[in-house]
């Protein structure tokens, strides 16, 4: 059954007919579809559009309906789209009330309705698995709040860090995508129904009170914007891809790290892979298509965007594209959600090769510029004259760590006995007490404030 054709003389060409089908992929909006048409049922009978017997009558066909999809008694096929079908499947059901559920309404608007309502539940889910990351990163973050090892600028050893101090980065990411999430979802928590097709509806209809029953904060106040408005879409994906860049970035260091060269990780088997060829083989393959997998969620936003680009009011067709965009994003960021959870989880913290890995590279040199601007060296002088020290250590294959005192003196006779101290590496990390610093005290203290926010999301 299509929901239009009384102008039309001819049949839609069956090639023409499956081009523009798009219940194929929209059929996943069934539920929001189903929920959406109910609430306009009760607002129909409670505006005296259609009778009160009219209006329950579709209500509790509707909800067969759902029921029996939910079920796996119902099968969604042999429609043009998700509407169509639940449409024609209420009309079998209970007869000529069915035909009587799209008064005052449009597909136009209807759809708008749908992706905003799939949309609200999809990021609440999504923020649920973001916030289930968090908890597990800021567990290790605890367990190793004290375990040492180099941190990166560069993709070269910059100063010491602990473990804990680098899972809370991470975890400070994630935090912001989550407040992202939810601050769209404030852009997606308007309520389109009763625009229309684009002009609004000659219907008494109460749009506030579908909106109230639909759980929606706020109701669209124009109608043509109602019908075309994809920028919540748009911000979605643009959240989403974010999202996908974070774990990319994790992602791209951990492979990094799981290779002999770092041996920093050692990757659980269950989310590793072999080679077919080279037995000896364990490949970090789930982190290697997360990074692959970026590049579908920030290629999908670029298609979004340029779906949008230079479409004139109202709605236009090119729009039924937005939801293959919409489910792709959504399927892969979440699979990818899942998959890092597992590998973080499970993964062994190699820390004593962390740990020799950090004493390497000089990375106490800032320490030394900064012993040396304590004693009322100007810093730059101090950075000038840490670099010669560095580079006397670099000529005679020693580390900062191994000088005496005697050799600092050489460069300085600032320095005294307890630039020695100022050196180790436990000191250099241990001395970094500062907000957000890397100190196992600044570590607990930043685990506390991570919590207590996502405690809020």
């Amino acid at each position: 059954m299509k929901l239009w054709g009384g102008v039309f003389t001819q049949n839609i060409d069956k090639i023409a007919d499956e081009f523009n089908s798009s219940l194929s992929f929209d059929k996943r909006l069934y539920k929001h579809d189903i929920l959406g048409s109910i609430a306009h049922a009760k607002m129909l009978g409670k505006q005296n559009i259609i009778s009160i017997d009219e209006s329950q009558k579709i209500v509790d066909g509707l909800n067969s309906i759902l029921k029996d999809i939910e079920d796996l008694k119902l099968e969604i096929k042999d429609a043009e789209d998700i509407h169509s079908f639940v449409e024609q499947e209420l009309t079998k059901r209970i007869g000529e009330a069915g035909k009587k559920l799209h008064t005052a309404r449009s597909r136009n608007d209807q759809v708008a309705l749908d992706i905003r309502m799939y949309l609200k539940d999809s990021i609440d889910n999504t923020a649920a698995k973001l916030k289930s990351l968090c908890n597990t990163m800021l567990d290790l973050a605890v367990k190793y709040n004290d375990t040492i090892m180099a941190g990166f600028t560069h993709m070269q050893k910059a100063q010491p860090i602990t473990l804990g101090h680098y899972f809370n980065a991470y975890v400070s990411m994630f935090l912001r995508d989550i407040e992202r999430l939810l601050d769209a979802k404030k852009r997606i928590d308007v309520m389109p129904l009763g625009s229309g097709a684009l002009a609004g509806t000659t219907y008494p209809i109460d749009r506030e009170y579908v909106a109230k029953l639909l759980g929606f904060s706020q109701t669209s106040v124009n109608s043509l914007d109602s019908v075309s408005d994809r920028d919540f879409l748009v911000e979605y994906v643009s959240c989403i891809s974010l999202i996908a860049i974070h774990m990319s970035k994790i992602a791209e260091e951990w492979i990094y790290w799981a290779c002999d060269e770092f041996g920093y990780i050692t990757l659980d088997d269950k989310y590793s892979t072999g080679s077919s060829i080279m037995p000896q083989k364990k490949n970090p393959d789930m982190l290697e298509l997360i990074r692959g997998k970026t590049a579908k969620v920030t290629g999908n936003l670029s298609s979004a965007v340029s779906l949008l680009k230079a479409l004139p009011l109202s709605y236009n067709k090119d729009m039924q594209e937005d939801k293959p965009i919409l489910f792709d994003t959504e399927n892969t960021i979440n699979a990818c959600l899942d998959v890092l959870e597992g590998v973080v989880k499970t993964a062994k913290f190699n820390t004593d090769k962390m740990y020799k890995s950090a004493t390497g590279g000089y990375s106490a040199a800032t320490d030394i510029a900064d012993y040396l601007a304590k004693k009322g060296v100007p810093f730059r002088d101090a950075h000038k004259l840490t670099g010669e020290i560095v580079l006397y250590c670099i000529q005679n294959k020693i580390g900062l760590e191994e000088l005496k005192l005697s050799q600092f003196q050489q460069f300085s006779d600032i320095f005294q006995n307890d630039i020695l101290d100022a050196v180790k590496l436990e000191n250099v990390v241990k001395n970094r007490k500062s907000l957000g610093g890397t100190s196992p005290e600044s570590v607990l203290n930043s685990i506390e404030i991570l919590k207590e926010k996502l405690s809020k999301l």
